[in-house]
């Protein structure tokens, strides 16, 4: 194998930014959805599912094809085809076809964030991991921040949805565009890691059991965090009474937060140390969760998100490194298993979660991630330990 490239990480981190984008962009238009197509906000919650349906099954294919072929060259093809699926879901016509075009931006889509970290967990040292991923994680929170934004303008305008893709398609073409530049000189010496592209290299992932519990672990995330979090808007839309902007707007500091975390993520990690990150992450998310339930006025929700997302990337960061290191030789699809958990999670949990919202149990919505998110947080953190125990010279078992 030889010698992986370098990581140009910050277009890697652009290419994020439009991945995430694309993820959160429909949390403020369901209200649209549900006006243009005459569905309900559960049933227009459907674009949320079918992108991470697909996004998480197309894992099991994206991971083990740039284990072979190279991840810069999957990435760029990966971004090209995520422009071209979100200019067609632009042009939708009917909310079938609206749906099917989504699906097809989730599977295209499958091969930029994960692939980048991936990339990342290949060319840097892990000593020098944690911060590099904080950089991609400066691109994904700010991807998360404006696409709920440009969601929550463009329903509120003749722009609508979609004004809203076609933005994100043209910033698609212009990333892959740039890192096909950036890259094509190395095409030739890219990295053959896996013999095969079948699912040797995911049973090589899933053979090792710490692999198994942060699969658990971020799968959970996504059903009780992720599957919650798509409908915050719609809750403060509805019970609070604010407009769809203002509502984008609040849930998007969500955002802000792991903003915040990453640009201090190099301090809190030598501070605090993985161990008490993800106890502190869990207990900071129950603690926001909890309290935009017992909101007094809908402007008290801003430090609540801001608190929700620091708490989240304290503990969400904890495990994305540890998925970078969970198989070394098959670093693709272990990555692509991680992203595939927690979209798996996220579909469930939409679902779940959209139920209860059209029923209003709001109380349901907010308070069951309020408990689960505490018991995963300390949970993990206690797996962390007993690991840290057995294995004291492994790389990821200290306090760092």
């Amino acid at each position: 194998m030889t010698a992986a490239p370098r990581a140009p990480v910050p277009l890697l981190a652009a290419a994020a930014f439009f991945g995430a984008a694309a993820l959160r962009v429909c949390d403020s238009l369901l209200p649209r959805f549900a006006v243009e197509f005459h569905r309900s906000a559960g049933e227009s919650g459907r674009l949320i599912v079918v992108f991470a349906v697909a996004y998480g099954l197309m894992q099991l294919l994206s991971g083990p094809l740039a284990d072979r072929f190279g991840k810069q060259r999957m990435m760029t093809l990966a971004l090209a085809g995520s422009g071209a699926a979100s200019a067609a879901a632009a042009l939708a016509d009917s909310f079938d076809a609206l749906l099917a075009w989504r699906a097809l931006w989730g599977m295209a889509a499958a091969g930029v964030v994960p692939l980048a970290m991936a990339w990342i967990g290949d060319a840097v040292a892990y000593q020098a991991r944690q911060a590099t991923l904080a950089r991609l994680l400066l691109g994904t929170l700010s991807g998360m921040v404006v696409g709920q934004l440009l969601g929550g303008l463009c329903a509120e305008t003749a722009l609508g949805w979609r004004g809203a893709f076609a933005v994100l398609s043209v910033g698609y073409w212009v990333v892959a565009a740039l890192l096909w530049r950036e890259t094509s000189h190395t095409t030739a010496t890219v990295e053959m890691a896996a013999p095969a592209i079948g699912g040797g290299g995911l049973r090589a992932v899933l053979a090792q059991p710490w692999a198994r519990v942060v699969l658990v672990a971020v799968f959970l995330e996504g059903v009780f965090l992720l599957g919650a979090l798509s409908y915050l808007p719609t809750y403060l839309h509805a019970r609070e009474g604010l407009g769809l902007a203002a509502a984008s707007a609040v849930s998007a500091l969500y955002a802000v937060g792991g903003l915040a975390y990453a640009v201090c993520a190099r301090r809190i990690v030598g501070l605090l140390g993985e161990i008490r990150m993800a106890a502190t992450g869990g207990v900071l998310m129950a603690a926001a969760w909890a309290g935009l339930w017992l909101l007094p006025h809908g402007s008290a929700a801003a430090p609540l998100a801001v608190l929700l997302g620091f708490g989240t990337y304290l503990y969400h960061n904890t495990l994305q490194t540890h998925a970078t290191q969970m198989a070394p030789q098959a670093r693709g699809s272990a990555v692509s298993l991680f992203s595939f958990a927690m979209f798996t999670g996220q579909s469930l949990g939409v679902v779940g979660f959209g139920g209860l919202v059209d029923l209003q149990a709001y109380a349901a919505l907010l308070l069951l991630p309020a408990a689960a998110m505490a018991a995963l947080g300390i949970g993990f953190a206690w797996s962390l330990r007993r690991r840290a125990a057995r294995m004291p010279s492994s790389p990821t078992s200290g306090a760092w």
